[in-house]
C-alpha cells in the first residue's frame, strides 16, 4: 500500500461557499487532489483534526457535495462549515489502489479516527466511520498521517 501526501490546502469558507488556496499560491486544487484514486482527507483547525473523510472523487467535487447538501437524502453536509471560517485541508492518495478499491484507505481512515479518539476525544465533527480488520501496515500508515497533527 503506497500512500502519497499530504498536499495541504487552506480553506476559507462560509456555510454557503468555500475558496481554496494551494501551497503553490493558486486558488485551485491540483495534483493528488484531482485524481480519481481513493483519497483520505483531514480538515483541521489550529493543527487539530476536526473531520476525517475519504473519497474517490476529486476533492473539489467532494467538498462541493458537502457544501451543497440540504438534507433531502438525510445528508446535511459538513457540519464544520458552520461556526468556522478557516481550516487546513490535507489530502493523501492511495496511489497503488487495485481497481480504485477504497477498502484500504477506509481502514486507514478508521485507524486515524481511532488514534484521535485515543488521544482524548472523537474529531469534533466526525459523524460516521466504518471499521474493518486492520493490518500492521494500516496502523503504520495511520500513525504516519497523525504525526502531522497536534492532539
Amino acid at each position: 500500500m503506497r500512500i502519497e501526501g499530504p498536499e495541504r490546502y487552506q480553506l476559507t469558507f462560509t456555510p454557503e461557499a468555500f475558496t481554496v488556496l494551494c501551497a503553490k499560491g493558486t486558488n485551485k486544487f491540483s495534483g493528488l487532489s484531482t485524481s480519481d484514486l481513493p483519497k483520505l482527507y483531514i480538515a483541521s483547525i489550529d493543527n487539530k483534526p476536526i473531520y476525517v473523510g475519504i473519497t474517490k472523487q476529486s476533492i473539489r467535487n467532494r467538498l462541493r457535495l458537502g457544501w451543497n447538501a440540504k438534507g433531502d437524502s438525510g445528508y446535511y453536509g459538513y457540519a464544520w462549515r458552520h461556526g468556522h471560517t478557516v481550516a487546513a485541508l490535507d489530502v493523501w492518495c492511495h496511489s497503488d489502489a487495485m481497481e480504485r478499491n477504497e477498502r484500504d484507505i477506509e481502514t486507514v481512515e478508521a485507524e486515524v479516527v481511532y488514534l484521535i479518539r485515543a488521544a482524548g476525544q472523537w474529531p469534533a465533527f466526525q459523524t460516521e466511520i466504518h471499521f474493518y480488520p486492520s493490518s500492521p501496515r494500516h496502523r503504520e500508515v495511520a500513525a504516519g498521517i497523525m504525526s502531522h497533527y497536534r492532539l
